[in-house]
């Protein structure tokens, strides 16, 4: 046995029972499968994926449950994704069903826009990940991403438990590109902010916000570190910003790699296009996936955009976003 297995046997002699794995009975519907059950599942080892799908943090997990369902689902391991949406539009079921099919997420989910699932798991998390051996007992939990070894082994283990003698101890090695690739964590002094008032904070354009109601903003005179301000004629609403005429502008200081809007046209079918700066200049080099070197892009669909990532991450920088058409709803800010 390698020394990381000696290492998670010295931390967990037996893993501890947390209970019995939930009904799955809530699920509004099912991507990728027929509807699964609690007592279907019994003999197999479940690892059941919390998600939503313009999480940054579960889709920089997402290559890990991927590779663990591709290398493990022909010895014992169901993969079970439970989608709850954040936001309402990922309550959408072909929204999902999109996302899911781009995102290349193969395994069954469950669709839980009701939030049944959720609550009978008494979660809060996303992602989160719950780890139920084959008589149906929830034995382990990991809440958000990271600890990947760890978890990798705790399904090795199980598998173990449940009389696959043929698991070996080798780890999965994914390469992750995009917006699926690790948070620069030794740069990251952003945390994620929402743009609806729900939510969200250090909002600094002079005058504050009107909530629910056109207004035309401007920018303030400075913009600190972890603040953002709207120019133009917006509507800031309860989950999300609304631009009401076009040329309308977003700037954020941020210090970060990597700089990720969830945002998307407000009518379905319609497209905004748009204009990203970086210290007033485009981006070049540091522009992210859906942006050009130039820093034009084109919102599509509802979604998370990354715009920026800087090859070498500095200090403080001002980040601005230009619509050149109206229509547009922002959610949320993530960085990495």
């Amino acid at each position: 046995m390698k020394a990381r297995q000696l290492l998670l046997a010295a931390l967990h002699p037996r893993l501890p029972v947390e209970g019995q794995l939930p009904s799955l009975g809530g699920a509004t519907g099912w991507l990728n499968s027929e509807p699964l059950t609690a007592a279907g599942l019994r003999g197999k080892v479940v690892l059941v994926d919390f998600w939503t799908y313009t999480c940054i943090n579960w889709l920089r997990q997402l290559p890990y449950v991927r590779a663990w369902a591709q290398k493990y689902g022909d010895q014992g391991l169901a993969v079970v994704g439970v989608h709850t949406p954040e936001f309402e539009f990922e309550r959408n079921f072909d929204n999902v069903r999109r996302a899911a099919k781009d995102m290349r997420v193969e395994y069954p989910v469950a669709i839980d826009s009701d939030y049944a699932i959720w609550r009978a798991f008494d979660n809060r998390y996303w992602p989160a990940l719950y780890f139920v051996d084959a008589q149906g007992h929830v034995r382990h939990h990991q809440f958000g991403e990271g600890e990947y070894e760890q978890s990798e082994m705790i399904v090795q283990r199980l598998l173990a438990e449940a009389g696959n003698g043929g698991v070996g101890h080798e780890l999965v090695s994914v390469d992750a590109r995009g917006v699926e690739a690790a948070a620069d964590w030794g740069s990251l002094g952003s945390p994620e902010n929402y743009v609806g008032y729900e939510r969200t904070e250090n909002f600094a354009s002079p005058g504050g916000a009107v909530l629910d109601r056109r207004r035309v903003y401007a920018f303030p005179a400075r913009l600190r570190l972890n603040h953002w301000a709207l120019s133009g004629d917006w509507t800031v609403e309860r989950q999300a910003t609304v631009l009401n005429e076009a040329n309308g502008r977003i700037a954020y200081r941020f210090r970060a790699r990597d700089l990720h809007l969830v945002m998307g046209p407000a009518a379905r079918g319609t497209t905004a296009r748009f204009r990203v700066l970086i210290d007033g200049q485009p981006p070049g080099a540091a522009h992210g996936i859906d942006v050009d070197d130039q820093g034009n892009g084109t919102v599509t669909e509802q979604r998370l955009y990354q715009l920026i990532r800087q090859p070498k991450p500095n200090a403080d920088r001002r980040f601005e976003i230009e619509f050149l058409d109206s229509g547009v709803e922002a959610f949320a800010f993530t960085f990495g």
